[in-house]
């Protein structure tokens, strides 16, 4: 039978463990070093790992309440586990009714074209054809119905304008932006990992209104978890308000 003081240092070593792993994989992605290929994985290890140190750490702390031992180290072990787990399991939880796309688009019969994006990735990146899964359009509409172009009652000139500025102060590269072609073409990089994601934006006269589409597609990885369609529902609103 493993004594408590053991039990507590295994699952806070365990824990030790797996923030390290979480961290190392995060840093080498973002340097390059290693690919998403390798990175995602770590981190989906270091979140079982910590579970199994912050069950550990349970089971740890009844028996040092039952045998009336101190139960520092595995309360410790407990709440780093948790803490190291919870990220990768709240945002997978997170995803797990969204659908497994990463090219998502406000108009599904004519998508924004990328023009200068191209040049920019590299032939192990998604590519920007939409042609897999065959079923892309019908998976987005289930997955974000409420997806849909901007109609605005303002000048196309003014309109593309506004987008440019919102698109740089969100920080995102620019790879070309010609008022001429309405169009914006822009690269997101991820937070944590770093991961980019490829965006065009549309603007264009329709009738009386200038609308506005846009398009955002992950480089990498077969489920967005959701990001590109946030991250257009996001832009989308904060041009709105600008001209509410």
């Amino acid at each position: 039978m493993l004594k408590h003081i053991n039990l507590g240092k295994f699952s806070t070593w365990l824990a030790l463990f797996s923030g390290l792993l979480a961290v190392a994989a995060v840093i080498l992605h973002r340097m390059e070093t290693v690919s998403f290929q390798i990175a995602l994985p770590g981190l989906a290890i270091s979140a079982f790992t910590g579970l199994i140190a912050a069950l550990s750490g349970i089971v740890g702390l009844f028996i040092a309440m039952y045998q009336r031992r101190s139960a520092l180290s595995s309360l410790t072990g407990s709440l780093l586990g948790f803490i190291v787990a919870m990220p990768t399991v709240f945002t997978i939880l997170a995803a797990s009714d969204l659908p497994r796309i990463h090219d998502i688009s406000t108009d599904l019969n004519n998508p924004p074209q990328f023009t200068a994006i191209p040049s920019l990735r590299k032939a192990t990146d998604n590519p920007l054809d939409r042609l897999k899964p065959d079923n892309l359009a019908q998976l987005q509409r289930s997955g974000y119905p409420d997806l849909k172009p901007l109609q605005l009652d303002r000048p196309a000139s003014v309109v593309f304008e506004q987008s440019l500025q919102l698109v740089k102060s969100h920080g995102w590269r620019i790879a070309t932006a010609s008022a001429d072609q309405g169009k914006i073409e822009a690269t997101a990089t991820t937070p944590v990992m770093a991961f980019k994601d490829d965006i065009v934006i549309r603007v264009q006269r329709n009738g009386e209104l200038t609308q506005v589409d846009m398009r955002s597609v992950s480089r990498v990885g077969v489920s967005d978890l959701g990001a590109n369609a946030a991250r257009i529902h996001d832009f989308l609103n904060n041009l709105k308000e600008l001209n509410n």
